[in-house]
């Protein structure tokens, strides 16, 4: 991976060789770099898992949060914060198994934050049972006969909600997320990505030369802002999987909508202590 400046940790990372958590943290490097911010200006927050690691390996402020809960402090520090640049770095059972209801309502909330999902459709933290985005069919150490269930498509429930951005991409094509991550970092919303990004040690399935066989890059052709062939994209799975800009809904997002967030960030602002005790005192 190249030196990316002040962003670049130089530490031991505890990721397999060859995972693809690499791929997404090279491209995250790249596009902060592009970006002209400086550390100090980027919050990279995370839950629990493989992914949720990012925090540890990139120079800017970082929190760690429970498994499932990487959106509820990124949404409070985007709002006490609005001029902080806010990423999640989350894994497919964290941000859609464990973090499905966050997932949901912080879109609804249109928080302008940065959510990028490791998707590698398995557990990797806990050494490989199935994930909600794992295949049918897909055999592992908890489900001997296959996955039964049929998998959670993000792309498709994000487009449904109406998120302002929708994309994908994969983890091999750094140029490519980097360039999505630049673009989702100055969406005045709630801006998604999920990049498919294999699992060495747990995912046999999911692959390198899966994902080489069957994504594409989406051409001029395809319109983002036509919700309903993104919603055509969305279900595009399998011998084709489409890469880029899925789904565009620009719109102002939570804190300009927010008497009292639109302005001043919250932690400029004080308040009294007697001011306090008279509200406090309505309540006794």
């Amino acid at each position: 991976m190249e030196n990316s400046g002040g962003f670049h940790y130089e530490g031991e990372k505890a990721w397999c060789a060859g995972c693809g958590d690499f791929g997404i943290l090279a491209a995250l490097e790249k596009a902060l770099l592009k970006s002209g911010k400086r550390p100090d200006e980027v919050l990279v927050v995370s839950g629990i898992g493989q992914a949720a690691k990012m925090p540890h390996y990139i120079k800017t402020n970082g929190f760690n949060g429970l498994h499932g809960r990487a959106l509820p402090p990124a949404f409070g520090a985007k709002a006490a914060n609005h001029k902080l640049t806010v990423i999640v770095a989350s894994g497919d059972g964290d941000m859609y198994g464990e973090g499905g209801n966050h997932f949901i309502h912080n879109i609804r909330r249109n928080i302008e934050i940065t959510a990028i999902a490791h998707n590698n459709q398995i557990y990797g933290l806990t050494k490989g049972q199935a994930s909600p985005t794992s295949e049918r069919g897909m055999k592992t150490k908890l489900q001997p006969e296959g996955v039964i269930l049929t998998p959670f498509n993000p792309i498709a429930v994000a487009i449904a909600l109406d998120a302002p951005f929708v994309a994908r991409s994969f983890s091999q094509e750094v140029e490519l997320t980097a360039e999505l991550i630049l673009e989702a970092m100055s969406v005045p919303g709630f801006a998604f990505i999920d990049v498919l990004q294999p699992c060495v040690s747990f995912n046999k399935l999911n692959t390198y030369e899966w994902y080489q066989k069957r994504s594409y890059k989406l051409g001029p052709d395809h319109d983002p802002a036509d919700k309903a062939k993104a919603l055509e994209k969305a279900f595009e799975w399998g011998e084709r999987i489409p890469l880029g800009v899925i789904y565009k809904n620009p719109r102002p997002g939570y804190v300009a909508n927010t008497i009292g967030l639109d302005s001043e960030p919250l932690i400029n602002k004080t308040t009294a202590l007697e001011d306090v005790k008279r509200l406090t005192e309505k309540f006794y």
